[in-house]
Order: C-alpha cells, then sequence, then structure tokens
C-alpha cells in the first residue's frame, strides 16, 4: 500500500458526535480511510463501532462534525445517499434476495435493456464478468438460496461493485463461515485492496484482523482511542485499549480451569453410542462433577449434532443416556431439563434470547420451563433470581426491564447464559457462546464457566476458537467427519497439538 502521506484519503470524518435520548454515543470521534487499505474498526460491544458506520452510511444524522468523501463534504440523508457516493456495505446477514437468481441479484436495478424490455442474456453475461471478476465463477441462473452464506456475501461484494463502489465495508462477515470460505473471502478483499478499494472491515476475530488489516482504529464507549498502522500494535496491546486495562484475566482463568479432576465415580452424565444416521456416527461422551468438558472440531464435525442429541432437541436412533448412573430417557428438552441438563443453542437469535421481551422475561423462561407452565413462579421468586444473575454475570444495562432485542450481542449472551443458571442445571451445555461478542465480554463468560465448574457445576464447551477450548476444559473431545476420533488432557496439549490431532488423527480408527 502507498505510504499515508502520498495517498490522500477517500473519507475523512471529522469530530463526529451523535447523541440518542441519555447516551453520547459517540463523542468528536475521527476516522480516515485510505484507498487501496484494509482498515479494521476495533472495540467491545457498545463503543461505537455499529454507530460510526450508520454515520458514514446514511443511517444515522450526525449532530456534530463532518464526513468528507473523495474531497468533497457530504450530508448523507439515506443509505442510498451513501451508496451514490461509492459506498457500500455487506453485513453479517447479507441483505439480498434469496428468491432471486444470483445473476438478479448482482445487477438489480442495473439490468441490461434492450428498448423497454430487460435482455437477460446479456443481464446474466454482464452478472458473470462482475463475478469473475472477483474469482467467482458460478452459474448467475442458479436460485441464490442454494448458495452457502460465503457465496452469498461474494454475491453481495460482486453487486457492491457494480455500484462501482470505492468504499466498500465489510460488517463481521466471518462470522459464519469456515477457515476455507474465510481464505476464499480474503482473497477476494485483497485483490479489491489491489484495485484501489479501500476497505472498512470489523470483526471480533482477533487473528483474521491481523491476517488482513493494513491499519486499525480503535474506538472505546464512543470515543477514538487510536489509529494505529497493524505492525506497530501488538494483539495484547490492542486488548488492553479495547477494555481500558490489561486482559491478565484469561490466564487466571486458564490457572484455575486447570484442576484435577475425580473420575474415579459415576459421571454425572454418561452418553453409550449415541448417534443418528446420516448426523452424528455412534459416539461415547461422559462428564464428571466440576469438570469442563470441551468438544473441538471443524464447522460440520458433528460438535453442535452431539449435544443435541444428548438434549433431546433431536432424536437419537442409537446410544444410552445415564445421569448419576441410572438410564435417562431423554426424548426431549424438556426431559433434559428435568433431569437438570439445560442447553444454550448457538443459535443465540432463533434459538435463544426472545428480543421482544425484557431481560427479566428471558432469564425467568428457564424457570418456568423446569416448573411446567401450569405452576407460575412467583414474583418474589423472579424478582430475587433476575437480580442475582444480572449483578454476577455484570449484564448492562443493569435494568431487568430492559428488551433484549435493544441489547449488545454480549449482554443478550450473558442473559442467555443467566436463563439457563437460574434452572439449577448440574450440566450445563454451551454451544458457541462467545462466538461474535467482543473481548471483554467473553472474558466474563469464561470466567464464570471457569467459577461455576470450580463450584461444582458440570460443563460441556463448545468454541470454533480452539484457545477458548483450551483455556476451559480438562478435557477435549475432538470430532471429525461426524464422528468422535478421540480425546485429549487439556494440561499436556496446546494449540499446535490440538490443531494437528483435529487434522490428521483417528484416520481408519472407529468412534
Amino acid at each position: 500500500m502507498t505510504e499515508d502521506n502520498v495517498v490522500p484519503p477517500i473519507v475523512e470524518m471529522t469530530g463526529i458526535t451523535i447523541r440518542f435520548p441519555g447516551v453520547l454515543a459517540l463523542d468528536r470521534v475521527d476516522f480516515t480511510l485510505r484507498p487501496g487499505e484494509v482498515h479494521s474498526l476495533m472495540g467491545e460491544n457498545g463503543a461505537g463501532k455499529s454507530t460510526l458506520i450508520k454515520a458514514l452510511t446514511g443511517v444515522y444524522a450526525i449532530d456534530a462534525g463532518s464526513i468528507v468523501v473523495a474531497g468533497e463534504r457530504k450530508t448523507f440523508s439515506t443509505a442510498a445517499d451513501a451508496q451514490a457516493a461509492g459506498i457500500s456495505t455487506v453485513y453479517q446477514e447479507v441483505n439480498l434476495c434469496t428468491n432471486l437468481t444470483v445473476g438478479e441479484n448482482v445487477m438489480l436495478g442495473h439490468e441490461k435493456r434492450r428498448g423497454n424490455a430487460i435482455d437477460w442474456k446479456s443481464t446474466h453475461r454482464a452478472a458473470t464478468e462482475h463475478m469473475e471478476g472477483l474469482g467467482l465463477t458460478i452459474d448467475p441462473r442458479s436460485m441464490l438460496s442454494s448458495h452457502s452464506i460465503a457465496i452469498q456475501q461474494l454475491v453481495a461484494i460482486s453487486r457492491a461493485m457494480v455500484l462501482d463502489a470505492k468504499v466498500l465495508i465489510l460488517d463481521e462477515p466471518t462470522s459464519s463461515l469456515d477457515r476455507g470460505e474465510v481464505e476464499q473471502l480474503f482473497g477476494v478483499i485483497r485483490g479489491l485492496r489491489d484495485k484501489g478499494v479501500a476497505i472498512l472491515f470489523v470483526s471480533h476475530f482477533l487473528d483474521q484482523v491481523y491476517e488482513i488489516s493494513d491499519r486499525i482504529t480503535v474506538l472505546r464507549n464512543g470515543a477514538l482511542v487510536g489509529e494505529y498502522p497493524i505492525a506497530e500494535l501488538p494483539r495484547d496491546a490492542l486488548v488492553t485499549k479495547m477494555i481500558g486495562h490489561e486482559l491478565e484475566d484469561l490466564a487466571a482463568i486458564a490457572s484455575s480451569s486447570h484442576r484435577v479432576i475425580d473420575r474415579s465415580g459415576t459421571p454425572v452424565v454418561r452418553a453409550e453410542a449415541l448417534g443418528k444416521r446420516g448426523v452424528l456416527e455412534p459416539a461415547d461422551l461422559d462428564v464428571y462433577e466440576g469438570e469442563v468438558v470441551g468438544i473441538a472440531g471443524l464447522l460440520g464435525s458433528g460438535r453442535t449434532e452431539l449435544v443435541r442429541l444428548l438434549y433431546g432437541a433431536d432424536r437419537p436412533d442409537s446410544g444410552t443416556i445415564e445421569v448419576h448412573g441410572e438410564h435417562a430417557k431423554v426424548h426431549q428438552p424438556r426431559h433434559a431439563i428435568e433431569k437438570r441438563i439445560s442447553f444454550s443453542s448457538e443459535n443465540r437469535r432463533e434459538e435463544g434470547v426472545v428480543a421482544d421481551l425484557t431481560v427479566a422475561e428471558n432469564i425467568v423462561l428457564g424457570m418456568q420451563a423446569r416448573l411446567g407452565w401450569l405452576r407460575k413462579v412467583p414474583k418474589k421468586d423472579q424478582d430475587a433470581v433476575v437480580q442475582e444473575y444480572i449483578e454476577a454475570l455484570g449484564v448492562r444495562p443493569a435494568n431487568p426491564n430492559a428488551l433484549v432485542g435493544n441489547l449488545s450481542g454480549g449482554n443478550q449472551q450473558k442473559v442467555l447464559l443467566a436463563r439457563w443458571l437460574a434452572t439449577a442445571p448440574e450440566l450445563l451445555v454451551l454451544d458457541e457462546p462467545t462466538r461474535g461478542i467482543d473481548v471483554g465480554a467473553k472474558a466474563d463468560i469464561q470466567r464464570k464457566v471457569a467459577e461455576l465448574s470450580a463450584q461444582g457445576l458440570s460443563v460441556i464447551f463448545i468454541s470454533s476458537e480452539l484457545e477458548e477450548v483450551l483455556r476451559l476444559a480438562q478435557r477435549v473431545v475432538v470430532l471429525r467427519d461426524r464422528r468422535k476420533i478421540g480425546e485429549l488432557d487439556s494440561s499436556s496439549t496446546d494449540l499446535d497439538g490440538l490443531i494437528d490431532y483435529i487434522a490428521n488423527a483417528g484416520e481408519g480408527s472407529a468412534a
């Protein structure tokens, strides 16, 4: 990339201030984006990242400050204004029409015409040319819904290039992608950067930020902390700047988690040959009192499928489950809850929090499910439990009447964790509990898991971030290609060893 003092910025945001009722969302924030760079915007949930992006894209009006694009001062009233200025955004949840073809999505609003009619042959040919410019070779006449999220994101980027985007904003584009898909996306990003497109990248994955970025801007509590070349900001320094203090908690969590677990007695839960044809080959799993068992493997390895069978969310066709040594019929989630097994799904939005309910109502749902819907939880008990877990988990704002849909992702995850802790489980199953949340909230949740397991709670912990699995778990169960390939003691396994085991161990062995 050309030196900053040679290439004039494509975007200059100066003194940006945005106020909401009772909240100063952005306080005189400066941000500069240059052609031919990938610039990451970092900060915890609530730091102001989304607000700054919405100011740049015309979603929010600014109360003070200025926005200059390509040397011209701009006032954006709508997203269309920003798009007309060459600014396009691709969100985590792709905003395309899945009921249309790929080519129709790429060329939407810019179809080729012959007189008053759309020339579909020329339109699809043009769509193909735009996609091939990004290295994407797919049939433009195929339905968008038939393609993966990764391909849909590349289609969205192709559409942005049809609009002649000079600035491309990628908001959490990799949260649902596997490593191969991330590499494909990064190849496209690098190609666009080399063509002079300015790319604003937002992600919670620090490894990816350091892999793809040229510069980083850090926000905290709505204010600018600083702007840094990637080579001049070590990761620990970035984390410190994001949260405002040294993140020594993670080392302390790891230290407290590496306890010796007594496995001489009966496990809290034992599954033998648990499986389902076409979903998961029969696998054994046991969890002892106070133990955190991590489940590791690539996306599609069977991690979620295993715990859904254990919880009764899906019906197994082989195997048995024992709770404290006694046979247990777990055919539905309510059976699991009755046996004091709680499950927090990776799909926070659709299978987790209820966005239109309050914090208190979301927490009480778990208690009510355990008692049954005909036995009302007394209001006094509700209030006591809700207050206890809001304080214990540091839910912000600490308002039981706040709508969960208005909370950050990290605080929604804390509310979900509170719901299941309120059921007094003996086994807590957490599937990707820290996905898509900031480092501070991740540390809070990991700290709580370590604390609860030390007090005797048994936990199954699934995470795509293998460092988390090794940090929290005493034992790691490894899956690949929908079968269990082995177990590792986390105290004698490092990250490289776990990655190597996932990739190479268990070839040809039974589960």
